[in-house]
């Protein structure tokens, strides 16, 4: 991401909106206003209040003091006119984009001009976002984050919806690494077909709220209030519920309005997801992207047999996405174990296992180590030496390693499964405190970018982890080797190439006239097929 003078001012425009060389191109012209119209309707309140409460007294709308002070009144309306007819025109008119020579580009300023530049083969996530507003309007945002951002995203607001679906297939496809139709070059790129892997209905989405830890607390909180109440005869301890319930109520509006309608979906492009209930988001995350991934069970969703996923991805988790952070990351809000097996087989294509349903079986309901009746994963735990740490997890909590990735798994009631591919692992330290050091154990962490996953092994044996850490680091440093390109669909289509033939030409999407699903032979969200390449026994290893 760069910032230098504008280049752009005075180039013609490119005859459509987010061709692959196009020209420069503006957002829509009434974007001003719906950035602003929070700062307008507060002018107008302050102003217009005392007016309307004039008019339904029948009286006057001006008040009599102003009469005599109608010229410097409207001289203080022109230029607050003048000012907003400025603001305007030079948040408008000076704001333009252009995606051409492997770069997005975003011109913004009048006085203070810069320029921000993203090299599209770093593009790490793309989603289209619709604000109730601009829904109703037709428009929309187009926000994308890339690897070397040093803010959160690039975002052009507001596009005609059209408009920006277009531009994100064109960013997608020049990401991937897809040439140009020859015959129409100047064409944005058609939008690439889709297959809906899982919906979550609303009913099971209300039911995870329900039975979430939030609800848990609230609810103890009561009971013990009411108690207190009773005991000594004072109600003011139910008044200490009322901040509580606000906030809760307040939490799940929040989770189901980003929850609502939430499908995932595999394309050519990668896997998209979208969800919300007043606000809409349409989030598109490039296979390999992903930096990390975590799948949780809390303890009265083990009932139901729920879980809930999140991932890692570059950006995602900044410092500017604070706000909308929880929604963006992930994967899926609530869904039973198929949900998160087709998931885990959209992240990680190839799972690196013979066996990747009793693995990640394992690492999700798992107990003990190898031998162990009850786990047949392959989990290196923590010795039993070491389980007064960890008097309920210490057979919960271990690692295994895949061709692919590392798994880690932790707790006993809130159950956890991290999974972190080869290629993503960054850095590595090991941890050990006073008691760790009496029981010679140690923990394990895995840096990764900014999100809600926090790759961590907890308690492993002190051997077992200096071994895992050295493994891991040359595990990681062949998947780096393996990764040749930052183009996404060149590095899917060399993992899918067969030993004696070349990448498969169907990865590639289709033209605008026959956009076949069937020829896309898109990725199955089926963990149970047994079409795995084989690994190397270094892959195999648990250190």
């Amino acid at each position: 991401m760069t910032d230098a003078a504008d280049p752009g001012h005075g180039m013609p425009e490119g005859p459509l909106t987010g061709t692959r060389d196009g020209g420069w191109r503006r957002v829509h012209p009434a974007s001003p206003f719906i950035r602003g119209w929070v700062a307008l309707a507060a002018i107008g309140f302050f102003f217009g209040r005392d007016a309307f409460e004039r008019l339904l007294r029948g009286e006057s709308p001006v008040d009599e003091l102003y009469t005599g002070q109608a010229p410097f009144l409207l001289l203080g309306g022109g230029l607050v006119l003048l000012a907003t007819v400025l603001g305007y025109v030079t948040t408008w008119y000076f704001t333009r984009y252009q995606v051409a020579e492997g770069y997005v580009r975003v011109n913004t300023g009048f006085l203070f001009r810069q320029q921000r530049q993203a090299r599209l083969d770093r593009v790490q996530a793309i989603d289209i976002v619709q604000p109730l507003l601009p829904r109703l309007l037709g428009l929309a945002e187009l926000r994308f984050e890339v690897a070397d951002a040093g803010e959160s995203a690039v975002r052009l607001a507001y596009l005609r919806i059209g408009e920006a679906t277009g531009l994100r297939a064109t960013i997608l496809a020049s990401a991937a690494g897809l040439p140009p139709d020859a015959e129409r070059p100047q064409e944005a790129a058609p939008e690439a077909p889709e297959n809906v892997v899982l919906a979550v209905p609303p009913s099971r989405l209300i039911g995870s709220l329900l039975l979430s830890e939030q609800s848990f607390f609230v609810v103890l909180g009561g009971v013990a209030s009411v108690a207190l109440s009773a005991l000594t005869e004072s109600r003011a301890f139910i008044l200490y519920l009322i901040p509580a319930v606000l906030g809760l109520a307040a939490a799940y509006w929040g989770s189901f309005n980003k929850g609502y309608n939430f499908t995932a979906a595999i394309s050519p492009d990668g896997i998209r997801l979208r969800y919300g209930l007043l606000d809409t988001q349409a989030q598109t995350l490039p296979p390999g992207r992903i930096q990390a991934l975590k799948v949780i069970q809390p303890p009265l969703w083990r009932i139901f047999g729920w879980y809930r996923m999140q991932v890692n991805v570059a950006g995602y988790g900044g410092p500017g996405n604070k706000g909308e952070g929880a929604a963006r990351t992930t994967l899926l809000p609530v869904g039973q174990l198929r949900d998160v097996m087709s998931m885990l087989a959209l992240v990680l294509p190839d799972p690196g296992t013979p066996d990747p349903t009793g693995v990640f079986t394992a690492g999700l309901n798992g107990l003990g180590g190898p031998g162990s009746p009850e786990d047949d994963g392959g989990f290196v735990t923590t010795p039993r030496r070491a389980r007064i740490l960890a008097p309920l997890g210490w057979r919960r909590n271990g690692f295994t390693a895949t061709g692919t990735a590392l798994l880690i798994r932790s707790g006993r009631l809130w159950r956890q499964l991290v999974v972190v591919p080869h290629q993503r692992t960054q850095s590595m330290a090991l941890e050990q405190g006073p008691l760790a050091r009496r029981f010679r154990v140690a923990d394990l962490v895995l840096h990764t970018t900014s999100g809600p996953v926090s790759p961590r092994l907890i308690q492993a044996d002190l051997d077992e982890a200096r071994a895992l850490l050295d493994a891991q680091a040359a595990r990681a440093r062949a998947a780096r080797k393996r990764q040749t390109s930052e183009h996404w669909l060149a590095m899917v289509a060399v993992r899918q190439a067969g030993p004696d033939n070349g990448p498969r030409s169907e990865l590639r999407r289709p033209g605008p006239p026959q956009p076949d699903l069937q020829r896309q032979e898109l990725p199955q969200p089926d963990l149970h097929r047994q079409e795995l390449q084989p690994t190397d026994k270094e892959g195999q290893a648990h250190g």
